[in-house]
């Protein structure tokens, strides 16, 4: 199941994103914004407890988040939406995955991972900027399975069908957010149109 975020407020982000003259500062913003928009939505199941609340005027009943949050970002450019999505769940845990592209075959090498144990049912939420062919996102998933999470999301900023594709036959009780859904990718495996190097842009390392 993947959703995509047409919306004129996060398509009008998304071609500013792309723009290839958008400085590093105005892009790490972009991206934040993005991936608010991208929790909004993402998050609109979580589960919830009713509180009692005074008000200045009466009492009354409130309803506050009750999960058990994990992010966990794809290092490195993965790191470029965590504090966003830490500005909307502050009281989130945050575990890490690092994985480097074989540029051959464009298959993730994975070489890192510290990820707070699964206790029960925590919501594992994995953010990486680009889905393209799929193997990190399928990747990181798979870890998480394996350590014991059961419940798990994906949010990107763009995707490629193909790396869609693979994803939703890999994981399909994975639900994935995007920003974007692209034409393809091209022979170096790069989403097109594309954003370029997600990584390379928020950190400012072209």
């Amino acid at each position: 199941m993947h959703t995509i975020l047409n919306h004129p407020l996060v398509n009008h982000r998304v071609a500013l994103m792309r723009d290839q003259a958008t400085p590093p500062k105005l892009f790490r913003e972009l991206v934040n914004e993005i991936t608010t928009f991208l929790a909004y939505e993402a998050l609109k199941d979580v589960r919830i407890k009713e509180v009692p609340v005074q008000t200045p005027v009466a009492k009354t009943t409130g309803r506050l988040v009750d999960e058990h949050v994990v992010l966990v970002p794809i290092l490195r450019a993965g790191m470029g939406m965590l504090d966003a999505m830490l500005h909307v769940l502050p009281y989130a845990k945050v575990g890490v995955l690092g994985m480097q592209r074989n540029e051959e075959t464009a298959e993730p090498i994975p070489y890192y991972a510290k990820v707070p144990p699964a206790k029960g049912e925590e919501l594992a939420i994995v953010i990486d900027p680009m889905l393209a062919t799929g193997g990190s996102a399928c990747d990181a998933v798979s870890q998480l399975h394996k350590l014991g999470y059961k419940r798990v999301k994906f949010l990107n900023l763009v995707s490629a069908p193909e790396g869609l594709s693979r994803f939703e036959k890999e994981h399909p009780d994975v639900p994935v957010w995007s920003a974007a859904l692209d034409e393809r990718l091209n022979s170096h495996y790069y989403i097109v149109p594309g954003l370029g190097d997600a990584g390379d842009r928020i950190f400012g390392t072209l």
